[in-house]
């Protein structure tokens, strides 16, 4: 037996109709209050950004047991996915199996390249930049390039925004050429303001205190932080999102 490309293999059996529509119904989305709320929840973090305890003031390090050596932690998702939980007004044990997928960055279906939109602070935490989707139809919005472009043709008329950065320019273009209305999810909006897609979680107390708190946390460690803190980043990332401290 001759083994094809396994995403051909998959749109054989499954019709791009019908996997919007998984997605669709299944996908939790934060409000569009809650992003102008708080539209960046850990400016101190992206991709690949190192990790230090004793209130950033040492390196925190994971030692290899066969080797004994040791290496400076880094971020995965760790802090997106936190954001996404605060922003959504749910616990991370109130939500098995289901995952935290970045909307906007480099579309590498080989997973080769660096990802520097989400290294990038101003995006890696930003909640218009997400979406939470059950564990295995994530693989669907890292592979499938049509998926990804319904999600951010959402994302752009939910919240009004789409991702600066300069590695997405042809991405951008895409989108402008985009025509296969038929598959794109009804619930989704097409047009900015024109409907809030399903699974949109409204902003609510709890969640304007979790934002409240997080700015305070930031406030905080701005002034206490040990010598590791990255001061001038997370001042430059909530300028840039217009957020006072």
């Amino acid at each position: 037996m001759e083994f094809q490309d396994g995403l051909e293999e998959l749109r054989r059996v499954l019709s791009l109709k019908r996997s919007p529509r998984l997605i669709e119904r299944t996908a939790r989305w934060v409000s569009p209050e809650t992003f102008r709320l708080l539209p960046i929840w850990f400016p101190e973090y992206s991709r690949r950004a190192f990790f230090y305890k004793a209130n950033w003031s040492e390196k925190q390090t994971n030692t290899n047991r066969v080797s004994g050596l040791s290496i400076h932690k880094y971020e995965g998702t760790i802090h997106a996915n936190e954001a996404l939980t605060l922003a959504l007004g749910i616990r991370k044990k109130q939500r098995p199996n289901w995952s935290c997928c970045h909307i906007w960055g480099v579309d590498d279906p080989t997973f080769q390249l660096s990802n520097s939109v989400i290294q990038d602070p101003r995006f890696f935490s930003c909640v218009a930049n997400m979406v939470l989707l059950p564990t295995p139809l994530k693989a669907f919005t890292d592979a499938l390039p049509a998926i990804k472009a319904m999600l951010r043709i959402c994302s752009m008329n939910l919240y009004e925004w789409k991702c600066e950065h300069e590695e997405l320019r042809d991405a951008h273009r895409a989108l402008t050429n985009w025509s296969d209305w038929e598959s794109y999810p009804a619930s989704w909006p097409k047009i900015p303001n024109e409907r809030i897609p399903l699974g949109a979680i409204p902003l609510s107390p709890s969640i304007r205190a979790s934002a409240e708190k997080r700015l305070s946390e930031i406030r905080r460690d701005m002034r206490d932080a040990g010598p590791h803190y990255p001061r001038d980043q997370v001042k430059a990332t909530l300028g840039f999102w217009n957020v006072l401290l």
